[in-house]
């Protein structure tokens, strides 16, 4: 197989739960040599859910690819271990707590002193001015900080506010990192430059959500202000969180029509989910369904007016009755065949054996060292000239700490002394 866009390129991924190992482990899918530099312990999400100690699936799923130096970075030798390191190292990728990595010696200005072409990448919770910079950081925190979570719109069992269930604004930021550090390196390639780079878990999430986020005063005199006037006044007079949600769902009328082609049913079996964002989708939709008589794509359909909001409401209303007519594959066969978009509810724990899944070559095999073979999820995107690849199981903890070192020049003697001394930990 050919090598992948980044093969030769070293990375060093200083990293914990969710952000920087998604950015390491797209980096190893397209080629790079990925080295996870975690602690004595091991980075904490190991052990999240895990059945084999230390090899909880969460973690394996996003250090596949890696391998694993464990390194006492609270220890000068291990702080003078990573500065060997450096000079053979192409890219940094940290998301620690902002001034963290100042502290154990990892800030970029001290590590570009050792090799002035780094790359060198941050992510933070708020970023890296203003008064929130310091404040410890995490999905959830941006989630609610952002509006994200009150987009969502969900509650618990107790009308107190819940999360998106998985870490968007910590995956997104992973993602931005990689497109980030490519971009990096092709500037690096043409000038001979490295460079410092920031995303921050608030950036991402504003990012996700911008239609919502920005300013534009004649919609926003019609939509946004109403909106919050209403919400604000809900908290004065002291309701509860989730009656606010409510009272911003109320008001958020302008999608009525919308949401009656775009959304989920219930239906017999299961549950049916239509995309139909076209005209063409959604006659198709209304001709399954046999109501042509909606008229909501009319081009003197105005969404603002309260009877058309309330026969959007009603014509809710005897969509769902007549989902509940029919079993899940029932539609989802006759949508499809009408060309309309549309997928019945699945769970996540089938889709390692779908049969579209299979087909497009998105499960790898690979054999762990400690859990033995598995059946990952793979590289996100597919490249003709370079292909992505998965290139190994995640790593057991300590499991290339010798190798790496070795690779560094570091003699058996060294390599011994550390271990001895508890600065690295190899398996």
């Amino acid at each position: 197989m050919p090598d992948g866009a980044l093969s030769g390129i070293r990375v060093l991924e200083f990293s914990q739960i969710v952000a920087a190992p998604v950015c390491g482990v797209n980096l190893s899918d397209f080629g790079a040599d990925v080295v996870k530099v975690e602690p004595l312990g091991g980075e904490q999400t190991r052990r999240t859910a895990a059945i084999v100690p230390n090899e909880g699936k969460g973690f394996q799923a996003l250090n596949r690819g890696k391998r694993s130096l464990v390194v006492d970075l609270h220890d000068p030798r291990g702080q003078d271990l990573i500065r060997r390191l450096i000079p053979q190292t192409d890219v940094v990728l940290i998301n620690y707590r902002l001034g963290v990595a100042e502290r154990l010696g990892l800030g970029y200005d001290a590590l570009k002193a050792l090799r002035p072409d780094l790359i060198y990448w941050q992510n933070t919770g708020f970023g890296e001015h203003g008064v929130e910079a310091k404040r410890a950081g995490s999905d959830i925190v941006a989630q609610a900080y952002s509006g994200l979570m009150v987009t969502d719109a969900k509650v618990d069992d107790d009308g107190a506010p819940d999360l998106i269930s998985i870490p968007i604004a910590d995956i997104v930021s992973g993602f931005a990192a990689a497109m980030g550090v490519g971009m990096a390196l092709f500037h690096r390639a043409r000038t001979g430059e490295g460079q410092y780079l920031s995303t921050s878990l608030l950036r991402t999430a504003l990012f996700i959500q911008a239609g919502a986020v920005m300013r534009e005063p004649v919609s926003d005199a019609i939509l946004r202000n109403p909106l919050l006037e209403a919400a604000e006044a809900a908290l004065a007079a002291g309701e509860p969180y989730d009656a606010m949600l409510d009272v911003r769902k109320a008001r958020q009328t302008a999608r009525a029509a919308f949401r009656l082609y775009y959304g989920g049913y219930r239906a017999r079996e299961g549950a049916v989910v239509l995309g139909a964002l076209t005209k063409p989708n959604r006659d198709g939709m209304r001709k399954v369904l046999g109501f042509p008589e909606e008229d909501s794509d009319s081009p003197d359909y105005d969404a603002l007016l309260p009877e058309n909001v309330e026969r959007a409401l009603d014509w809710k209303r005897r969509f769902r009755k007549r989902f509940l007519e029919r079993t899940a594959d029932d539609w989802v066969r006759d949508f499809d065949a009408a060309g309309v978009p549309v997928s019945a509810v699945r769970m996540p724990e089938v889709m390692a054996d779908d049969v579209q899944v299979v087909a497009e070559d998105m499960m790898w095999e690979v054999d762990h060292t400690v859990t033995g073979p598995q059946r990952v999820v793979g590289p996100a995107v597919l490249m003709s000239k370079t292909p992505t690849t998965v290139q190994r199981a995640a790593p057991a903890l300590g499991e290339h700490s010798a190798e790496v070192l070795v690779e560094a020049g570091f003699s058996a003697a060294e390599i011994a002394t550390l271990c001895e001394a508890g600065t690295i930990l190899q398996r």
